[in-house]
């Protein structure tokens, strides 16, 4: 089955159509940084969103983007793995107008009012005023390329096109040019991820570019001023061995700017509400521990400080809870016997809640996400277990701190025991619990609301015998059938 084409927007059908309709609209011709520099002024001024989808950077990374923009300076991020570098690269694209004139056919995209190559200044001149005016969507005016060992010279700037070659064409012919995927993108945005990937070779092609604003192919004494701004992406040249950027070239950027993962957490939360795909309901109480989680592993002297630990893995986390919420609803309700009895069919999402024990997971199926220092080998699913249980424990205290919770300590002061786990129902677990004082409390403080259901006040119990058993107040055991068993003293 092929994937379907992507939809090409189609131009309004009040736009110009020949250049002498361009030029009685009144149209002017910007280069693509005028163009950023004005569009950039003009959401500044409405008070518009900027950078739409970017969380966390608003008062480090973006004000240094923005400044970049406004003196019309190329530039590098420079970050760790998953801090949102190409995510905000490709967010750059829509500050450019929606719609630019182009010469139709021209691999330059060429602007009718500014013809680059021999061919389409002979085109301009003999038409005149009736030289037809296409239009290019924003969208199509970036492009980009993963830096890779194996990335040639002919792929980003160009090469010699045998086939127009064995045409007639002689080699001073500049019609004889492939053009590589830069100057395709002229008058647009071309980012390169990874740039230190590039091998050196390669990343002399592009000094021209940055510099000159032109191309060189094959010693062809041809110069095509492009016209785009050039962003790359790079992890700091301590984490990575596979290469580097190569000094001149940095000299060419006019703007090396430093990203970083979120400062606190509740930028790190909000990354998760945004970019987590979850299939069933996550209460904050646990988001807040994946979210604590997350930060915690970043900071921990057993994982590879240089490699950083990407919001992907709080983000996947979530995912990977819900995923576990789902499962255990769906077979739950398997398991049921209906009226008739036969079985219901499983839920396909909407009533499954996750709990804190479904975070358990999570330090088996993400440990490949985290480079550990060396000394740790062998115990990768320890420490990430340990690092979990501190911060179930943190959020704990921090969301109920205060509450009277001798309800529940007071539910196996007898020697009675809750059982639950990854199959224990949300009714089973309530019915073990009964009426407890003070639960409606621990829901409120928990933002469950006045009516939680059954799943998500089942959430809430788990949570709390989970958090008094961290705290020392509650045992603990985990039977040979994997079901998790709280009651006596921790």
């Amino acid at each position: 089955m092929t994937a379907p084409n992507p939809v090409i927007p189609v131009p309004p059908a009040d736009l110009p159509r020949t250049l002498g309709e361009l030029r009685a609209a009144g149209h002017r011709y910007r280069t693509v940084k005028q163009e950023l520099r004005d569009n950039l002024v003009a959401r500044m001024r409405a008070g518009a969103d900027r950078f739409p989808g970017i969380v966390g950077y608003e008062d480090t990374v973006l004000p240094e983007v923005e400044r970049a923009l406004l003196a019309g300076h190329d530039m590098v991020l420079l970050g760790e793995r998953g801090q949102g570098k190409t995510r905000l690269i490709r967010s750059l694209a829509a500050l450019l107008d929606e719609w630019t004139p182009v010469i139709p056919g021209s691999v330059l995209n060429e602007h009718p009012l500014h013809p680059l190559t021999p061919a389409s200044r002979a085109q301009v001149a003999e038409a005149g005023d009736d030289l037809p005016v296409g239009w290019l969507h924003r969208s199509m005016r970036y492009g980009e390329k993963l830096a890779t060992p194996d990335t040639s010279v002919g792929d980003l700037i160009g090469d010699i096109d045998p086939i127009r070659i064995a045409e007639g064409r002689t080699l001073g012919d500049p019609e004889t040019i492939h053009f590589g995927l830069v100057p395709r993108t002229n008058r647009g945005i071309f980012a390169v991820n990874e740039l230190p990937d590039l091998a050196e070779r390669i990343q002399v092609a592009l000094l021209n570019v940055l510099e000159e604003r032109d191309i060189q192919v094959r010693g062809y004494q041809l110069r095509l001023p492009l016209d785009l701004l050039l962003v790359a992406s790079a992890n700091p040249e301590d984490y990575t061995n596979r290469g580097r950027i190569i000094t001149p070239l940095k000299d060419r950027f006019g703007a090396e700017i430093r990203t970083h993962y979120p400062v606190d957490l509740e930028l790190e939360l909000a990354l998760i509400r945004q970019e987590a795909d979850l299939v069933a309901e996550v209460p904050e109480h646990v988001l807040e521990v994946l979210a604590r989680f997350a930060r915690a592993v970043r900071e921990s002297p057993s994982v590879d400080p240089r490699s950083g630990v990407s919001a992907r893995f709080a983000i996947a986390a979530a995912e990977t809870v819900a995923a576990a919420a789902l499962r255990r609803a769906a077979l739950l309700a398997g398991a049921a016997p209906s009226a008739d009895g036969d079985r219901d069919p499983a839920p396909t999402g909407g009533t499954a809640v996750a709990r804190i024990g479904d975070a358990v997971s999570v330090t088996s199926t993400l440990r490949g996400k985290v480079e550990f220092e060396s000394g740790e080998e062998g115990r990768e699913i320890e420490v990430l277990a340990h690092l979990l249980r501190t911060a179930t424990a943190e959020t704990f205290r921090a969301r109920l701190a205060g509450l009277d919770l001798s309800g529940f300590t007071d539910l196996v002061a007898e020697g009675a025991v809750i059982e639950t786990g990854e199959l224990v129902g949300a009714a089973d677990l309530l019915r073990q619990v009964g009426t407890v004082p003070g639960l409606a409390k621990v829901l409120d403080r928990l933002g469950m609301g006045d009516a939680p259901t059954p799943e998500e006040a089942a959430a809430g119990v788990e949570f709390v015998l989970e958090g008094l058993h961290l705290t020392r107040r509650l045992g603990k055991d985990v039977t040979d059938s994997g079901r998790t068993v709280y009651g006596g003293r921790g």
